[in-house]
């Protein structure tokens, strides 16, 4: 089974204005399907429509057309969205909670029961890497460390799917390695893992396959092992640069 499928999926904003409304075609009859524990990247430059496929994915934007499947359930329905973990690019957390008090928010809010998730909070730092900083302040983490308390609030109900939006943007050498680590780590675990990004080194590192979009559309589908090492983002341009010229 596909843990992800999109069908012809389109999506058209409407800018109102005072004489006349202007369209805004941010995802143009798009389609491709992630198979179940594949690490799939979504390339694209900003303004691509990545961000908006992620919502429309999550049921937080309604396609104008076309359709989006999770393991098999339409989007967005309740069976959908409980096997999805969701990482947003600037994840709000509260900065006054240590680690362990944000998890343990996170997961009241699943319907975690108590006892339960005392176990599991311990579980996910630990894949993250911030176990000894459980009881530290989020104010006091870097932006690296920001990131994996995200990663670790989007798996703290044990999702079938993780969908990251820009995981690796604003990372050092470190926080790259990090973040690597741990989506490699969930895929192991059987894990799903989709994320966008613009930082094609990254993905080339960890994707089986990865899309390039622009403009909203499709551009192409990559297998990483039919290609030689390094070269992805060279693709990445040549595939830009001509559906610049079209």
């Amino acid at each position: 089974m596909n843990a992800i499928e999109i069908k012809n999926l389109t999506k058209i904003y409407i800018k109102k204005r005072l004489i006349r409304n202007k369209k805004f075609l941010a995802v143009n009859n798009l389609s491709f399907d992630v198979a179940e524990g594949e690490i799939f990247g979504f390339l694209g430059p900003n303004g691509s429509g990545k961000t908006t496929t992620i919502k429309t994915l999550l049921g937080l934007l309604f396609p104008t057309a076309g359709e989006c499947f999770i393991f098999g359930e339409k989007v967005p329905s309740l069976a959908s969205l409980s096997k999805i973990g969701y990482l947003p690019e600037i994840p709000y957390l509260y900065k006054y909670l240590t680690a362990r008090e944000i998890l343990l928010l996170y997961g009241s809010v699943s319907g975690i029961s108590e006892n339960v998730l005392k176990n599991r909070i311990d579980e996910v730092l630990e894949i993250v890497k911030l176990k000894t900083e459980k009881d530290t302040r989020l104010g006091e983490f870097s932006k690296g460390m920001l990131q994996r308390v995200g990663v670790a609030q989007a798996i703290i109900h044990q999702p079938q799917l993780l969908i990251l939006d820009e995981p690796f943007t604003g990372l050092d050498p470190l926080g790259l390695k990090d973040m690597r680590d741990i989506i490699l780590s969930l895929r192991e675990e059987g894990k799903t893992v989709f994320f966008s990004s613009h930082i094609i080194s990254e993905a080339e590192k960890i994707c089986s396959r990865v899309a390039i979009i622009y403009k909203g559309k499709l551009l192409r589908i990559v297998k990483i092992k039919e290609i030689k090492p390094n070269t992805l983002e060279d693709i990445f341009i040549s595939e830009i640069k001509q559906a610049e010229r079209v």
